[in-house]
């Protein structure tokens, strides 16, 4: 919107447009709103989950799996390596012939207990027979042996089922070491994996940023966005969204930051199609802060020194160097709190240097361009008939 539309123009400001000898500007006119800081940060993409594969039993290696191989996925429960399973179902017989024997044992025992205690009564005797009589030691022991060879045979099935390594959880392989016919045993490493269902980033915060930024304990329903973009290839505009989960618990011991974990979801895209976002790879990121309320929120092109901006009085066209206090920089933007005139106008544009109270021309960028493109067209052109540009522009940018 035209800055001074609705205004009346007075004679002598509409004759000082003309007036080629003053310092030609562009302005912004200077309105109170709200901004969200956004902080930056630059970290390293890692695994949240990352394991050294490894048996559970020994064996030789009879079989590796398509998908345990460097930079394959897998998804969880699927066999990455198997062993030979000779040994092993040899291992399942003979317990169960263990099993058996022990079953029988015990049915001789019972059988032997009760004719005991026939004989006893045959006798002619009165009391109570002993636990010797009735062979209880013996039916104990039966019946232990039962059960430890039960265990046995449990034991060597689970051991045929671990002669098939799975994948603990959805992944990729970061690299294998294991190979075809080699013999391990447990604790051996067959390779290193890592889940891929979300990746995490450490990013460092410096004291001033924690000003602005709301720690997840602080509000942990909140959800804080990220917005992350490669930093490896210059130019790549690929980015992915994430969320910061957590903080470290204590500040870095030589730059007294702060590191705050930031999780993304499916980093690979199997899932959702969008780039990977590889595990090692150096991001640049974007952290939603604060939502700062009643400022001015200045264009770095107004500044004329680290913290003095030219204002205009658009009653008179005077300009005023004014001094400010920014509470927040960014490569764009410069936010003050400062109790400054609020719809005067600030100099975006070069100004050479001119004292307090010296009049300025304010330009009108529209008449400019329309100016320019009338020098431009051919003779015998007057441009009629061609779309004219709209006048009106978004409030608070430059004066046009």
């Amino acid at each position: 919107m035209d800055l001074l539309a609705g205004k009346k123009k007075d004679p002598v400001r509409h004759d000082r447009r003309g007036n080629g000898n003053l310092p030609k500007i562009k302005v912004m006119e200077l309105r109170r709103t709200d901004f969200e800081v956004i902080i930056t940060s630059n970290g390293i993409v890692r695994a949240h989950n990352s394991t050294s594969l490894t048996p559970r039993v020994s064996g030789r290696i009879h079989q590796i799996d398509e998908r345990f191989e460097d930079g394959a996925f897998f998804k969880a429960n699927d066999v990455l390596v198997e062993l030979d399973p000779t040994d092993f179902t040899a291992a399942v017989a003979t317990a169960q012939a263990r099993v058996a024997r022990a079953e029988a044992a015990l049915a001789q025992e019972e059988a032997r207990a009760e004719q005991a205690l026939l004989d006893w009564r045959d006798l002619g005797y009165t009391d109570e027979p002993s636990d010797l009589v009735r062979r209880k030691p013996q039916l104990k022991e039966a019946t232990a042996n039962l059960t430890a060879a039960h265990a046995d045979l449990s034991a060597a099935e689970r051991d045929v089922v671990r002669s098939k390594i799975l994948a603990p959880y959805d992944g990729c392989v970061l690299r294998r070491v294991a190979g075809l016919g080699q013999s391990v045993s447990p604790g051996s490493s067959l390779g290193e994996i890592f889940s891929t269902e979300f990746a995490e980033i450490r990013l460092p915060l410096s004291a001033t940023a924690l000003k602005y930024f709301q720690l997840p304990e602080e509000a942990p329903e909140t959800k804080i966005r990220a917005t992350l973009f490669d930093s490896l290839i210059e130019g790549s505009d690929h980015s992915w969204n994430g969320i910061v989960v957590r903080t470290e618990g204590t500040l870095n011991a030589t730059s007294r930051e702060l590191f705050v974990i930031t999780r993304v979801e499916d980093p690979y895209g199997l899932n959702t199609g969008h780039g990977p976002l590889r595990i090692g790879q150096p991001v640049r990121a974007e952290i939603d802060g604060r939502l700062l309320k009643d400022v001015f929120v200045l264009p770095r092109e107004g500044l004329r020194g680290p913290k003095e901006i030219v204002l205009v009085n658009p009653e008179d066209s005077t300009i005023q160097r004014t001094g400010i206090e920014p509470i927040w920089e960014d490569k764009k933007h410069v936010i003050v709190r400062d109790d400054l005139p609020e719809g005067w106008l600030l100099v975006v544009s070069q100004l050479s240097y001119a004292a307090n109270g010296a009049k300025v021309e304010i330009l009108d960028e529209d008449a400019e361009a329309d100016r320019l493109k009338a020098a431009q067209s051919p003779p015998g052109e007057s441009g009629q008939g061609q779309p004219t540009r709209p006048r009106g522009r978004k409030r608070g940018g430059p004066r046009g």
